[in-house]
């Protein structure tokens, strides 16, 4: 491993993306990538009593199913890493009971998945590990958490974005030629930017992201152009306009090959205003449609930013303002299968 800066940004040289597996809702399955994910619910409760219930047979089935794809068996994976948004992260570490790996349960909110990649990536590398990373969560679930009960029918604000249902699993290896590999990673910081309204997540994020991907630019010496596409996980719409004109105020042009995998998601009918959020967002997206396209050498180098709200009920409840997360990793795709 190589620091470019001794505070952030890091190298890997033997980490391989070997394996992306999706479970998505049936809301997403209708959205703009549905064709893309491996599994859809045609019923959010997934036969289950509950939507939590639900949430964690989601993740039962997305981590069996990217051992599945990998041509693995669970005894072949070493260490599961990952999250979800509900408290005490419930549904994915239920859901690990199922398994015999070793198990890192993480938080950063909606940035869950890509922490769960850069801390995967620091066991393949130093360990020779097989390691799968998964992060998800379920609309409903959420919504209850740290809105409102669906029950009420309480009106949406026009800044707000649908949290998605579904699950994202990564399974990363050494060495594996013809599959993408996870060549660096910068690790960000904690930024509040005084935003108060819990609606608004976007705003609550960009400034997070623009702080990461600066850092990423000066410790690397790299800048957007140098890549086929850069993405973040799920600042919406609003969220997206507002990173873009952060890091111009940077000197960087955002404008040619960025997208966001939350105003990918779905589409303007489907009502989800600024579109998708959650910890499903990013690792649907990626380990779907840009997984892909990585492998088809349609991106041959990404940028993958995941951006996390840390606030929970009770920080809300008490007035505080809304901290974020960004953390960055960069994917190349190695050499191509003959």
């Amino acid at each position: 491993m190589q620091f470019y800066d001794k505070k952030q940004t890091l190298h890997f040289k033997n980490v391989s993306f070997v394996s992306g597996f999706t479970l998505a809702g049936p809301k997403e399955k209708q959205g703009k990538l549905g064709s893309t994910f491996d599994l859809t619910l045609e019923d959010d409760k997934f036969g289950e009593k509950t939507f939590e219930k639900a949430e964690r047979k989601m993740f039962e089935y997305a981590v069996s199913g990217a051992i599945a794809k990998a041509n693995l068996q669970p005894n072949d994976i070493d260490t599961i890493i990952g999250g979800d948004l509900l408290n005490q992260i419930v549904s994915v570490s239920f859901a690990a009971k199922k398994f015999k790996s070793s198990f890192l349960g993480l938080y950063n909110a909606c940035g869950t998945y890509v922490e769960s990649l850069i801390i995967g990536s620091f066991l393949t590398e130093f360990f020779n590990k097989n390691v799968l990373c998964v992060s998800g969560s379920h609309f409903s679930t959420a919504e209850r958490q740290y809105r409102y009960p669906l029950e009420l029918g309480v009106l949406r604000s026009p800044v707000t974005q649908w949290t998605a249902t579904g699950v994202g699993a990564s399974i990363l290896q050494r060495h594996s030629d013809g599959c993408p590999k996870i060549v660096s990673a910068t690790i960000g910081r904690v930024v509040d930017f005084g935003i108060m309204d819990v609606n608004n997540m976007g705003a609550a994020m960009a400034p997070a992201a623009k702080d990461t991907f600066t850092q990423y630019f000066i410790d690397t010496g790299k800048k957007p152009s140098d890549f086929d596409m850069i993405a973040t996980g799920d600042l919406g719409k609003l969220g997206k306009e507002i990173l873009i004109d952060l890091m111009e105020r940077e000197g960087y042009d955002f404008n040619n090959n960025y997208i966001d995998c939350g105003a990918e998601l779905f589409y303007e009918k489907q009502k989800t205003y600024m579109g998708g959020s959650g910890a499903a967002c990013s690792a649907l997206v990626t380990n779907g449609w840009l997984y892909n396209n990585l492998k088809k050498g349609n991106i041959k180098n990404l940028l993958l930013v995941g951006t996390g709200a840390l606030m929970s009920p009770t920080t809300s409840f008490q007035g505080e303002s809304i901290p974020a997360i960004a953390h960055l990793v960069e994917i190349e795709m190695g050499q191509k299968e003959s």
